[in-house]
């Protein structure tokens, strides 16, 4: 099945699934072994930054046979793409689907490069992904009170055709310096002006409750980076400082436990009713 109709039947039955982005063989297999106990499909995110660290073909490799190893129903996607370049090179490496980003454009900007992308990726019969309002990303000001308003989404998805949309109704990528509240209300607004799917970025940190009713009012996909780092890097340093153990695949594996264990508790949330 393709991401885009995925996306729509999560979209049509108030549903989601989670996107979680890897860094590493070790993080890929704590997600992989998540989603094969529980037997739930999972996106696999890849940011610029970590195609430049593992480079393409490997971190593309990577998640194929990840998926094929465990036997997991998953789809590849590029988070954040920051050029059409970079969306044609993953698209041309085989994922099923790429995010454009050009949400700090002006809108007509905006508009202009995801329609590109869209057009692109025709050709491929990828999904699109592109962000419309201010999602804070990492180092930027946390400015929740910009939100994405019902009018733009409107006229942003009518011009793009785009097949998912990033929406900021108040959450931000990275950690909050303060508990977050998404704008539930404006959600259920964007929901009614369009039957795309919409994307809740930053979703670490985020409380449990607020995911639950952001799925209820039209969220379909959500994002998962910050916390499945983080969550890989503070057990390896409580490993580490409790041992001299130089073996590096008998130190990972506790840190691969606690990212399966984290990945494990948010798919379970995530499909568990309100």
């Amino acid at each position: 099945m393709k991401l885009q109709k995925k996306l729509e039947d999560l979209t049509i039955a108030h549903k989601a699934i989670l996107a979680v982005n890897f860094y590493n063989f070790e993080t890929l297999a704590g997600i992989m072994k998540a989603a094969k106990v529980l037997n739930e499909p999972v996106i696999l995110q890849l940011s610029e930054s970590t195609i430049n660290y593992l480079g393409l073909k490997i971190a593309a490799g990577l998640a194929r046979k990840g998926l094929e190893q465990y036997g997991v129903i998953g789809w590849l996607h590029l988070d954040h793409g920051g050029s059409v370049e970079l969306v044609k090179r993953c698209l041309d490496e085989g994922f099923d689907s790429v995010m454009i980003d050009a949400s700090e454009l002006p809108f007509d900007e905006n508009v202009k490069t995801t329609l590109e992308v869209v057009k692109l990726a025709e050709k491929y019969n990828a999904n699109v992904e592109a962000e419309l309002g201010y999602v804070a990303k990492l180092g930027q000001i946390q400015n929740t009170s910009v939100y994405t308003q019902p009018e733009e989404v409107k006229l942003f998805t009518e011009l793009t055709g785009v097949n998912a949309l990033a929406v900021a109704i108040g959450s931000a990528h990275g950690f909050y310096k303060s508990t977050p509240v998404l704008q539930i209300e404006l959600l259920k607004s964007i929901r009614k002006v369009t039957d795309k799917a919409l994307v809740l970025h930053g979703g670490s940190g985020i409380p449990d409750n607020q995911i639950k009713q952001a799925i209820q009012a039209g969220i379909s996909k959500i994002n998962l980076a910050t916390e499945t780092k983080n969550t890989f890097m503070l057990t390896l340093k409580e490993v580490l400082n409790q041992t001299d153990e130089i073996d590096l695949r008998k130190v990972f594996p506790k840190a691969i436990d606690a990212v399966e264990t984290l990945i494990y508790n948010k798919i379970i949330m995530i499909n568990s009713p309100e």
